[in-house]
């Protein structure tokens, strides 16, 4: 037993050292002086408060805890080494010493004193405890450790915390009326003052879960009520941290009205912690949300020094990147107190920058400090944006500074209704014969505050110096105070949903059915043998509707459905001001966050009454893409058009997208056109007039046809075989229309029969001329002695076989080319990439240029044998024609071949039906232009006898 005794007290004072260096790193210190029941060793203490020892209530127990004062700040921040190395070793000495004495068991532990502290009671079944900011300072104590403090003296009255207070006392007054909830059951408060000091907050929550028994017996059975079933408070994050941290430990429910640290929503840290007003992080959100709706990408950010302001600036810093679309200009941590150095740095700071929105996470007195400063610099034009901690906040509503204030936007606890409240205010008054020491002096501080009065028996010197003696005759009514103002109530509006929160999950957990109980084998909890943790689990679960509408839950971080009031600070003309609501922003199970405006109703503090810009970089119109500025936060970009091809349809786009590959980007870079298509066309110019020439030629070689047909029996037609004339001046007509199937976008029939046509018609212009030759060189052979046999070899049978032939074997390389590797069409984007070209590949170019290089062997051929018959006598030598044709003809392509190769696009095609224009043009004139002006112009020269040279002189 022994043993076991030893290694629990060891565990719990590991616990509570723990505690204590956490509590340390927010600059306070905490004594602890731990032993079971009285001994002789140990002088009388005052502040002992008695804790269990099954960790699972606080009512009865062997552990006693002492909370020694702090000193303030300054003080501090001098003795904190030595404080935190004497801190450290008192607690471990009484740690074993209590350890040592716990082998001594003692029966019973009793209280070795009282925290003197302002509060308010009323007794009932079931307490609920309250811990409120109703003195806004505290004396200092002495933390010599040669002598016992002294109880800490508060002083200067807040008589909206005590509004809170009694709005707690009026949600149990009502409760206690409402037959529908807890019947017979009577619900009792006990109400303290925290005096806006840890120490004093804390010795607050330690009384209330302790009691205020003298002496335990440990024999007994701990049954019946805990000292409070939970507490409403504390109304700061920091004292809300130190207080869940410990009455964690024993499921305690704390359920604040005012604090709103996220770090407070780290359920494993702060189990028994709840609140009924939103957590930070939903503060952020919607001050982002805010920003986006008015476009303001670019804001700076003041916090306060302490948990509220950190842990707002981490949300920031890590919600307002890239997915909430701002940035931070920069984030200055406002000082504690009056420190005019700083402060002009910080106000500079805002001056030079280039945000136009400034953020204050802070509270209402770092705030005074600072618009001090920002009015002595002359500093406006900013748009503030104000927490819920300022922005109802009635001292920065003066003339003086709303010339730099006025328009602010901030966000505002939700303000809610309370029937009933104000007549219950006015029914306070005073206990006369009620000693302001005993623990239930709050009411009668207020009345002294109210009434500027003192109870008997009043200090020395009061009555002498005029001052009057209180009575409770007086009526708050007739006193201007902001006391009776239940217009709007926000704090106090959480205060009563937090009762009520506590009420229901009381009615929740005494309907538990017998045998369907939520806990161990079924069971319920009792009213007579109740645990805090037992309230935790209905508290968890509760769910109901105030009579204002709104419904209150908590989820599983303890936080409760979130919802903020928006304001603006509007600056009358008159020069007074008000806060007026202009919407507000909530979250839903089912539709997530939203944010309300009325943005006719919002007073802009500018020229323009317009809302102001405040953006770093411009936005980037579509067409350009943004490039962050280097060493620049990301809303600090410069825009840079798209290249071509590419284009961004949206403002501030990241990255430029490619446009498909038909398509190309617009001028504008904002949306993708189809490229412009290029091939030679007929409607183009020289589409036109290479299709002029084609059909001119093709006329020329139809007259040309029907002048030789209509004299086809003069000699000049009739010489060197007629036939061959007709069928030459046929092809001719094919080479200039073949030339068409080169103009208009090419498709695949088109393709493949244009070089077909071509290859074939030239070849047989060509055989044509090249059987005329060969006939030539024949005639004047046969002409000679002994050379007749040669002219059986170029009968008319042979002269159309040899064109037949010379022309199949074209006929067959264009079959196997077109069977092999056929010409196909061809989108070519290589030429240009805004255009699309249309041409036809050729398939194989060995194809290609087998065709060619068969014509260009047979007109090779031709000229080299009209070469050899150019001086041979006759009159009208044909052989001279064909000689300057093939010339013509030869020139031509060999000058084709490197124009067509370095030629793009549709420019090969103009290049390749100029020369089938050219060549055929060539041939037509240089053969048969001679004959027809002779024809035309001279016929007499048109017999035989001149043809032959006899019968004409020159």
């Amino acid at each position: 037993m022994y043993i076991y005794i030893y290694i629990h007290i060891y565990i719990l004072c590991s616990i509570i050292i723990l505690s204590a260096m956490s509590f340390s790193t927010n600059q306070y210190q905490m004594g602890f002086i731990l032993g079971p029941a009285p001994t002789a060793s140990l002088p009388p203490l005052h502040g002992w408060v008695v804790l269990k020892d099954d960790s699972t209530s606080i009512k009865c127990g062997d552990i006693v805890i002492r909370l020694h004062s702090e000193k303030e700040m300054s003080q501090r921040k001098v003795m904190r080494t030595y404080l935190d190395t004497n801190l450290l070793f008192l607690m471990l000495y009484f740690c074993f010493s209590s350890a040592v004495s716990s082998s001594l068991y003692s029966s019973s532990c009793q209280l070795k004193g009282h925290f003197h502290l302002n509060g308010m009671h009323k007794t009932g079944d079931v307490i609920l405890g309250g811990i409120f900011l109703i003195h806004f300072f505290s004396a200092d104590t002495d933390l010599s450790f040669t002598s016992e403090p002294q109880q800490s003296h508060c002083y200067g009255f807040d008589i909206i915390g005590f509004r809170q207070a009694q709005t707690m006392a009026f949600a149990i007054d009502e409760i206690n009326r409402n037959s529908n909830l807890l019947p017979n059951v009577t619900l009792g408060y006990s109400l303290y003052d925290n005096c806006e000091k840890l120490r004093i907050g804390f010795r607050a929550a330690l009384s209330l879960v302790s009691g205020q028994e003298e002496q335990v017996t440990l024999e007994e059975n701990c049954v019946g009520t805990p000292p409070v079933v939970g507490i409403v408070g504390d109304s700061s994050s920091t004292r809300s941290i130190a207080i869940s941290t410990v009455l964690g430990l024993y499921r305690v429910p704390l359920v604040s009205y005012f604090a709103t640290c996220s770090c407070l929503s780290d359920r494993p840290k702060f189990p028994s912690f709840f609140r009924t007003i939103p957590s930070d992080d939903f503060q952020v959100n919607a001050m982002i949300q805010i920003l986006k709706h008015f476009g303001w990408t670019w804001a700076g950010l003041l916090i306060s020094d302490d948990d509220y302001g950190v842990h707002a600036a981490r949300s920031f810093h890590s919600d307002l990147g890239p997915a909430g679309g701002g940035c931070l200009a920069y984030t200055e941590i406002l000082p504690r107190g009056d420190n005019p150095a700083e402060l002009r740095r910080i106000v500079d700071v805002m001056r030079k920058s280039t945000a136009r929105v400034v953020i204050v996470f802070a509270h209402e007195s770092h705030m005074i400090n600072l618009m001090e400063e920002v009015a002595r610099q002359n500093v406006t034009g900013l748009q503030w944006m104000a927490s819920e901690a300022w922005t109802t906040g009635p001292s920065l509503q003066t003339p003086h500074l709303m010339p730099y204030l006025g328009g602010t936007l901030g966000i505002a606890i939700r303000r809610g209704e309370i029937p009933g409240l104000r007549d219950f205010l006015l029914q306070i008054r005073p206990e006369l014969h009620h000693n302001n020491t005993d623990g239930n002096s709050l009411v009668n501080q207020f009345w002294e505050h109210t009434f500027q009065c003192r109870f008997a028996p009043p200090p020395a010197g009061w009555v002498e110096a005029g001052g009057e003696l209180c009575t409770e005759q007086g009526v708050i009514e007739n006193v201007e105070t902001e006391f009776l103002d239940v217009s709007k109530l926000r704090l106090e509006y959480n205060v009563y949903k937090a009762v009520y929160a506590l009420a229901y999950a009381l009615d929740d957990m005494l309907q538990c059915e017998p045998g369907r109980g939520p806990f161990s084998n079924n069971t319920c909890a009792h009213l007579q043998r109740l645990e805090p943790w037992q309230i935790m689990h209905y508290l968890e679960k509760v769910n109901f509707t105030t009579t204002f509408g709104d419904r209150v839950s908590f989820d599983e971080n303890g936080d409760a459905l979130p919802i903020y009031d928006i304001m603006n600070w509007l600056w009358l003309p008159d020069g007074k001001t008000k806060v007026q609501n202009v919407g507000e922003v909530k979250r839903s199970a089912f539709k997530g966050e939203e944010l309300t405006l009325d943005e006719d109703k919002i007073f802009w503090n500018f020229k323009s009454k317009q809302p102001p810009r405040s953006v770093c970089s411009e936005s980037c119109p579509p067409g350009t893409r943004m490039v962050r500025k280097k060493g620049e936060p990301e809303c600090c970009f410069d825009c840079v058009p798209c290249s071509e091809g590419k284009i961004s349809n949206t403002t501030d786009s990241m990255e430029c997208t490619s446009c498909p590959e038909d398509f190309w980007s617009s001028p504008q870079r904002d949306h993708c056109v189809p490229k412009k298509t290029e091939f030679l066309s007929y409607h183009e110019p020289l589409g036109i007039c290479l299709t002029t020439t084609s059909l001119l030629g093709t006329f020329i070689c139809v007259v040309v046809l029907g002048i030789f047909i209509h004299h086809h029996n003069t000699p000049i037609v009739r010489a060197n075989n007629s036939e061959l004339s007709f069928l030459l001046l046929v092809s001719l007509k094919l080479c200039f229309l073949c030339s068409l199937l080169f103009i208009g976008r090419p498709r695949l029939w088109t393709c493949q029969l244009r070089h077909a046509a071509f290859g074939i018609s030239f070849v047989l212009c060509v055989s044509c001329i090249l059987v005329k030759t060969m006939v030539v060189l024949a005639v004047f052979r046969a002409s000679k002695p002994g050379g007749e046999s040669s002219l059986k070899w170029f009968g008319a049978v042979q002269q159309r076989g040899t064109v037949l032939v010379l022309t199949s074997v074209q006929a067959a390389i264009c079959t196997v080319w077109l069977v092999s590797a056929s010409p196909v069409p061809h989108k070519n984007t290589q030429y240009h990439s805004d255009k699309i070209v249309y041409e036809c590949v050729v398939g194989s170019t060995v194809g290609f240029a087998v065709l060619l290089g068969y014509i260009g062997l047979l007109a090779v051929l031709s000229c080299l044998l009209a070469f050899l018959a150019r001086n041979l006598p006759d009159s009208f030598n044909e052989a001279k024609l064909i000689t300057f044709s093939m010339l013509i003809f030869c020139a031509v392509w060999v000058a084709f071949v490197p124009a067509y190769i370095s030629s793009p696009g549709k420019y090969a095609d103009a290049v390749e039906v100029f020369a089938i224009l050219a060549s055929s043009f060539g041939l037509l004139v240089a053969l048969f232009g001679p004959k027809c002006y002779i024809i035309l112009l001279r016929p007499e020269r048109n017999t035989k006898r001149a043809i032959m040279g006899r019968g004409i002189g020159s």
